[in-house]
């Protein structure tokens, strides 16, 4: 019998303790262990209790989450999952929590009440049970590189000339410990690569925006979360919103723009890397690369499938070890479509040396 996740619970409002707490002491996978009401509280009861993840409250007196989270990841570094106010500054922190060491983030309703909300329960039960199997070494091993490292790294300033339209495209799917490994692929790619690029990252609508404006500022590509119309450049990439489809569509000229699509969720997501891996199969031929990173579950592998079907395409795998979930990177390699299955920290300098600069 697997053993049972100690869960400690940490925020500010006594209502919300009480309710996550129900919640996951509803769940025989978990125990609670205790709770805290600011971050300062917080460390003495990790030191004292030794959970196996945390969920953590981003606005709190005294000591706030992400001040926390600073010094847990530093001192004693434990599986986090984020509580997030679904606003602005919301997003722009949660951004910051990932980059910090979060695994994942669950948005509070705006409605309070609605926290007790069986699909509420359901997601919170499931990340963190997934944070907690990450396990506290993973946790260590996962160092994202900082803002210094990666603009020393480029040299080269951002390119304010207007780049021609593209002829090769990258297509990049990732879940669950996505925002994190994109600063480790699109910060480091050239900005004159010979190709645009999409990303499908599974978030929630108004996080895909703070992600897009984070990853803009560490790399010297554009990016931007993709509107409905954009025409696909070279050195430009573009993050699907998080409420919806992103589909690429081809000019009787060839040129490549995107479209967004309301359309239901495909295999449970909204954006689906299925549904962009698909669009891209109706295209002319030119040079493809798909990526497949960390996540959960098997999006993009019946996309990948459906394309290597239709058009060549040069597929690369995130590798097991450097995965925050391996899911998804797995369920393209069993189904033997993976060309390369490549550490996280290497899959920029893959992608340059297919496509190469222009």
């Amino acid at each position: 019998m697997e053993k049972t996740k100690k869960v400690l619970i940490i925020d500010d409002s006594a209502f919300m303790r009480r309710v996550i707490s129900d919640i996951i002491s509803s769940d025989s996978r978990f125990e609670v262990v205790g709770t805290a009401s600011n971050g300062k509280e917080g460390l003495e009861q990790v030191k004292a209790l030794n959970p196996d993840v945390i969920s953590l409250d981003v606005q709190m007196p005294v000591m706030d989450g992400l001040t926390m989270l600073k010094k847990l990841q530093s001192t004693m570094p434990t599986p986090v999952v984020m509580m997030s106010t679904l606003t602005k500054e919301g997003a722009k922190e949660t951004i910051e929590a990932l980059e910090l060491g979060a695994i994942d983030f669950l948005g509070k309703p705006s409605n309070i009440f609605k926290v007790n909300s069986e699909e509420v329960k359901v997601e919170l039960l499931e990340k963190l049970f997934l944070a907690a199997n990450v396990g506290k070494r993973k946790v260590v091993e996962m160092k994202p590189p900082t803002a210094s490292t990666i603009i020393s790294s480029q040299k080269a300033a951002k390119m304010t000339t207007k780049q021609g339209v593209s002829n090769k495209l990258v297509a990049i799917g990732t879940s669950t410990g996505g925002p994190r490994a994109l600063q480790y692929v699109l910060p480091y790619l050239p900005s004159n690569i010979d190709a645009g690029i999409v990303v499908v990252q599974h978030m929630p609508p108004g996080f895909t925006k703070s992600l897009a404006n984070r990853l803009d500022q560490l790399s010297s590509i554009n990016v931007k979360e993709a509107e409905h119309g954009d025409v696909i450049k070279n050195g430009w990439a573009y993050i699907a919103p998080g409420d919806r489809h992103l589909i690429v569509g081809e000019k009787s000229d060839g040129t490549l723009f995107i479209e967004l699509s309301n359309e239901e969720p495909v295999g449970g997501h909204k954006p689906a890397v299925n549904v962009m891996m698909r669009s891209i199969a109706k295209l002319r031929q030119r040079e493809y690369v798909g990526v497949i990173m960390t996540g959960m579950g098997a999006d993009g592998t019946l996309g990948l499938k459906e394309l290597c079907g239709q058009r060549n395409i040069h597929i690369v795998a995130q590798d097991e070890a450097s995965c925050v979930v391996y899911g998804m990177p797995k369920s393209v390699v069993e189904a033997g479509l993976a060309n390369e299955i490549v550490s996280l920290n290497k899959i920029s300098e893959t992608i340059t040396k297919k496509l190469g600069v222009l």
